[in-house]
Formats: C-alpha cells, structure tokens, sequence
C-alpha cells in the first residue's frame, strides 16, 4: 500500500487558506501501490500525468500505434468525464492476480452543498444498498453500494454489471461533502473488490497543514 495526499480544494497541491486565516483540510488516503494517481486539475498536470501513464504502459512497444491512441482516448475521457463529475484525483487499478487485471478505479470528488446530517446524503444517495457507516479516522460517512450495467458494457456486448462502491463524507469545518466512488466492471469478483474498497475507505483522514508535512506526498 502507498500514503497519498490531496489537497482540499480542486487542483490544489498545497492546502489553501481562508480569509479567516485558517487552512482548509487536505485528505489522506492509502492505497495500492499498484493504483496509479491521476490529479485532474489543472489540466496540464493532468495531461502531464496522462502522458506518463501511456508511456509507462507502452515502454518497450513501438508497434502499436492504433492501441496506443486508442488507451490515449479511453483515458482521456474517463479523466474528463471525471471533471465532469467535481473530481480532483482519479485512481486507476494496474492489479493483477495470476497475471489477470484487476480493473477498478477510484474518484474523488467534492459536493459544494451543506447538508443537515448523513441521513440527508443518504436520502440523495440513490438506489442500492444505503446506510451509515463509521470510518476509523473520518468518522461517520454514508455508504452507497449498487450494481449497473453502463453504457460502455452494453456497447462492448458485456453482460457484467460495474459495481459501484461510494462514500460520502463531511468536510471538517465546511459546507462541503467528500465524496469517493469506487468501480469495477469484474463481476465475478465483485465482492472481493468491494472489500478492498472499503478497506481503501478507512484509510481516510484529515490533516492540517501542519500535520500534512509528516506524511508522505506523491
């Protein structure tokens, strides 16, 4: 597993600090050291980090061009749907078990909107299974699990459904909800993917600048 860190603000690398002087928190999470980090904004660091991604992968291939485009694309888009979306940091799985990939991926976003309590987001949530859990360092957060078939399977003649794992969470001192939505097209395999999910989860922590020094930072 690998620390990482992101600001608490879309984009920022450093904890932004407001007109009352105090820092906004930053986020930690724990992740596999296979899941590789994506920050979406600005663009050009997410465009810089794309870049690495893709030639990482194809290091040593120079004779595929129409899959090399054709990853360039995927990625691309799934970075800017998550835009789209209020993300600040896209994870991508590079797992593997028996040499066979573990696809999932892991967004995260902010909601800015004040909510009375969890039972409201859980309201919102959607369809699934919805409750409220406790998270070791973050506390109380609400829990969404639900199965769909998107329209990238039903495209490529899948009959698996993604599995979909989200957390909702208060930002300390802000009408601002953290939000972490896990996905993984590998139904067979679905419960065990969303147990690392939510061990991901529990890793969630707030820090303050002054704390934030002593983890480490990607």
């Amino acid at each position: 597993m690998s620390s990482t860190e992101s600001g608490g603000e879309p984009g920022a690398d450093e904890p932004s600090v407001r007109a009352s002087g105090r820092a906004v928190p930053v986020f930690g999470l724990i992740t596999p050291g296979d899941w590789y980090r994506i920050p979406l904004q600005p663009r050009e660091r997410r465009e810089a980090s794309m870049s690495a991604l893709i030639k990482r992968q194809f290091a040593g291939v120079d004779d595929q061009p129409i899959l090399r485009r054709k990853a360039e694309e995927q990625l691309r888009g799934t970075a800017e749907a998550g835009v789209e979306q209020g993300g600040v940091v896209l994870y991508l799985s590079f797992l593997e078990a028996g040499g066979i990939p573990l696809s999932a991926s892991l967004l995260v976003s902010h909601l800015h909107r004040k909510f009375d309590s969890l039972d409201a987001v859980v309201a919102l949530a959607g369809t699934g299974e919805v409750g409220v859990v406790t998270l070791p360092e973050a506390g109380r957060a609400a829990r969404l699990l639900r199965r769909q078939r998107t329209k990238q399977a039903r495209k490529l003649g899948s009959e698996f459904e993604d599995t979909v794992v989200e957390y909702f969470v208060q930002v300390p001192d802000r009408d601002e909800v953290l939000m972490l939505t896990f996905s993984t097209p590998l139904e067979p395999i679905a419960d065990a993917m969303v147990g690392l999910f939510d061990a991901v989860a529990e890793t969630l922590r707030w820090q303050r600048p002054s704390e934030e020094t002593k983890g480490e930072r990607e």
